[in-house]
């Protein structure tokens, strides 16, 4: 099984990792065993469930990667539209990555699962809003600083947000349907033209 100590990480790394790269459904335990060198008896002693797993991988990706990656690009040090595009661009460059490395374009792994698993596994179900919950909460935090310095037009930042995010996740999905990262290369323009933004925030280039 190889180090005991560190097998359910593992396990959570390699769940995590195929249900993106796959699918939920498609994914088994021992195919999740044998990407994290885990013995499946092993498996049974952290998780009792495929769906029990699931859970603790998405938390995880949450905790090291989700949470770590949103705070540093929406620092309140930033301007608000500063950081919407900036992390709309980074997301940009990650997905064509993705491509080069696997062949294909991932998307959003906690909107990929939950679309997949809908009113199903109701333990996961429920991770996937929780996480996005959390997601949301930087998104319209951006729009009521950007409201408050006046760089965007008034409008209700609670309905703004739901908004940005229904256009967020449908071109993300829009990009794994086609796989094509290139559908997300202008999307940082779309979602300041969705803010009604007055002027243009400071960009990087994404090419």
């Amino acid at each position: 099984m190889g180090r005991t100590s560190d097998a359910d990480e593992r396990l959570k790394d390699a769940a995590l990792a195929l249900m993106w790269e796959e699918s939920y459904g498609a994914v088994t335990i021992d195919n999740i065993c044998s990407r994290a060198d885990v013995k499946k008896g092993s498996f049974y002693y952290f998780f009792d469930s495929k769906a029990e797993l699931a859970v603790a991988a998405l938390e995880k990706m949450w905790e090291t990667e989700w949470k770590p990656n949103l705070d540093r690009f929406f620092s309140s040090s930033v301007e608000p539209l500063t950081r919407l595009t900036t992390y709309l661009e980074s997301y940009y460059k990650s997905q064509v990555e993705a491509k080069v490395r696997l062949g294909k374009v991932l998307g959003c792994p906690a909107c990929s699962v939950g679309c997949e698993i809908s009113t199903q596994e109701v333990d996961v179900s429920a991770k996937v809003r929780e996480i996005l919950a959390r997601k949301r909460r930087y998104y319209e935090s951006v729009i009521r600083d950007a409201l408050a310095e006046g760089s965007i037009e008034p409008c209700d930042p609670a309905h703004k947000a739901d908004a940005l995010i229904g256009l967020i996740q449908g071109i993300v999905t829009q990009a794994r349907i086609m796989n094509d990262a290139e559908v997300l290369r202008h999307l940082p323009a779309m979602s300041l033209e969705l803010l009604r933004a007055k002027q243009p925030a400071s960009t990087h280039p994404t090419s």
